[in-house]
């Protein structure tokens, strides 16, 4: 696939992709004669995982960490599954406090609800 197509593919400007490429989050990608970038299935499963991490809100620096780690081989197993349970771990807690603040515009909006009945009601008498 070309940059273009992965870039549609998976809602991501090619400028990203090209600096997930240079940041190293994402294996350099072969290029064909014309020097046009060829993404294969191996590199959107890349690119696939980074989009998917990065909305979950891991930073650069952790993504750069754990795919650093995931090229030494084997041997990282342990540190990527601690890395990652704490990346999760902190995830939890974001959606914990997005369900409260979830929970209390629910409630204020619940309020002005009642405001609004009350003030058609008085307008209807």
């Amino acid at each position: 696939m070309t940059i273009s197509e992965v870039s549609e593919k998976y809602g991501l400007p090619a400028d990203t992709l090209r600096y997930y490429e240079k940041a190293g989050l994402i294996p350099p990608v072969n290029r064909k004669e014309s020097g046009v970038r060829d993404y294969t299935e191996t590199d959107c499963g890349w690119v696939e995982f980074i989009k998917c991490m990065r909305g979950a809100g891991l930073s650069i620096e952790t993504l750069t960490q754990y795919v650093t780690l995931y090229r030494k081989g084997n041997r990282t197993l342990q540190k990527r599954k601690h890395l990652l349970i704490a990346e999760r771990d902190r995830l939890k807690k974001r959606i914990e406090e997005m369900q409260q603040t979830l929970e209390r515009l629910n409630y204020k909006i619940s309020v002005y609800e009642d405001k609004i009945v009350a003030c058609e009601k008085k307008l209807l008498k």
